[in-house]
């Protein structure tokens, strides 16, 4: 363990409060979406499927664009690409309020993601820079604004758009979410040399390396494919929970626990956001002390479990409360995990690019998910998405513990190792 320099100021934590705030305030972009998936179906007679399209292309948009929008605070600060940023998604929502095609819906979907992107990108590669001591817990704390940001807007999404339709959900929140980026983006900024410790509880490389490096070695490509077999199942569960609970006919089915009762899309929704937040800094947390690697195998293991259970009791509505909970609990800290083992595989300097890059994982998962429609149309039922995704974890839990685990032990066990031997293959 090197020596832990204490850092100038206490800055850093109230940047990793801006970064939570904004990435708050963008959840309801991807978590918030399946409430108006049914509405938008009633309302125009639109096919589910064609309707999911545009989610996908959101994530896409999201993911593949941030290794752009990483290189830009790489080099210019987080502020301007978050004020870029939050001025998208408000546009986006907005335009989604109006939309009465296919291709307007599409074309809200494209800038919404590149909007959202913006911010995640930045707001995860900034506290990755301003915290490697401690990047597990501050990419898990960066992350779980964007997954339980959107807890807290279920009841009053859902009760808009009821009264006021979908339209007036989608206008008001839109607006609303994207001013309180752009003010928070003034804030934002990169930590100056010396104002961060310097300390390695983790395995962790002695240099910086550029994306171009990086993309040349095999360990980034392990990364990439258990992100994407990591991100499928929890985005088809994130775009697709209102539609499956509605096919198993327990979406208005009132559920009692804990003193409280609600329908159970409502409540699984909620529970869900709340479990998915807390989920990126507690494994984050966990990985800090245990390693990357090992806690990616106990928490993949735990999602690929849950999804199969899911798919066997999900139509009691108590189970279908509790077990999706448990999926979201244990999908939601590849958000921390992925970047934080990017961090202290290829350094901090490019961090925002570097994360950014393995982030796009998490499109080409996405360009899974309008096929699960298509699988449930032809098959008669979710069992066969459920038990796909739910193999793809078992695997990737795999790979953690006997592939990437060995592969970057091969490089970081000794102080002057370096990617040179890796680069060479």
């Amino acid at each position: 363990m090197s020596e832990i320099v204490k850092p100038v100021g206490r800055g850093r934590w109230l940047q990793l409060a801006f970064g939570v705030v904004c990435m708050c305030m963008i959840a309801n972009m991807q978590y918030g979406w399946t409430f108006f998936v049914n509405p938008m179906q009633e309302r125009h007679g639109w096919d589910r499927a064609a309707i999911q399209v545009a989610f996908t292309l959101f994530v896409v948009t999201e993911t593949w664009l941030v290794p752009i929008e990483g290189w830009f605070v790489d080099k210019y600060g987080p502020r301007i690409v978050t004020l870029f940023g939050g001025l998208l998604c408000a546009v986006a929502w907005v335009i989604n309020s109006y939309a009465d095609s296919l291709t307007v819906l599409y074309i809200a979907a494209a800038i919404g993601g590149t909007g959202a992107g913006a911010v995640y990108g930045t707001c995860v590669g900034n506290s990755l820079k301003w915290f490697p001591d401690r990047r597990g817990l501050a990419a898990g704390i960066t992350a779980m604004g964007f997954g339980a940001g959107s807890a807290l807007t279920v009841v009053p999404i859902q009760a808009m758009i009821k009264s006021q339709g979908y339209e007036a959900a989608f206008f008001y929140f839109g607006i609303g979410q994207g001013v309180i980026v752009m003010l928070i983006a003034l804030f934002l900024r990169a930590p100056a040399k010396g104002q961060v410790p310097v300390i390695a509880r983790v395995s962790q490389s002695k240099r910086d390396y550029k994306p171009s490096e990086m993309v040349r070695t095999p360990i980034f490509w392990v990364m990439y494919a258990m992100f994407v077999m990591m991100a499928a199942g929890g985005l088809m569960a994130t775009a697709q929970l209102g539609p499956i609970a509605k096919d198993f006919k327990i979406a208005d089915v009132p559920v009692s626990l804990l003193g409280i009762t609600l329908p159970a899309l409502t409540f699984a929704a909620t529970l869900d956001r709340v479990l998915n937040g807390v989920t990126r800094p507690f494994f984050g947390w966990v990985s800090d002390h245990i390693g990357r690697e090992n806690t990616m195998f106990l928490s993949f293991a735990i999602e690929g479990l849950g999804i199969y259970a899911l798919s066997q009791f999900g139509h009691n509505p108590i189970a279908f409360v509790l077990l999706t909970g448990l999926v979201f609990f244990a999908w939601g800290e590849i958000y921390s995990l992925f970047p934080a083992t990017c961090g202290d595989t290829f350094g901090s300097k490019y961090a925002a690019t570097n994360a950014g890059l393995l982030y796009t994982a998490k499109g080409t998962a996405a360009l899974i998910v309008p096929y699960t429609s298509v699988l449930t149309t032809m098959t008669g039922s979710w069992h066969a998405v459920f038990l796909a995704a739910a193999a793809l974890n078992i695997i990737a839990a795999l790979l953690a513990l006997f592939v990437l685990k060995p592969m970057r032990a091969a490089y970081t066990k000794k102080p002057e190792a370096s990617l040179a031997p890796v680069l060479a293959q």
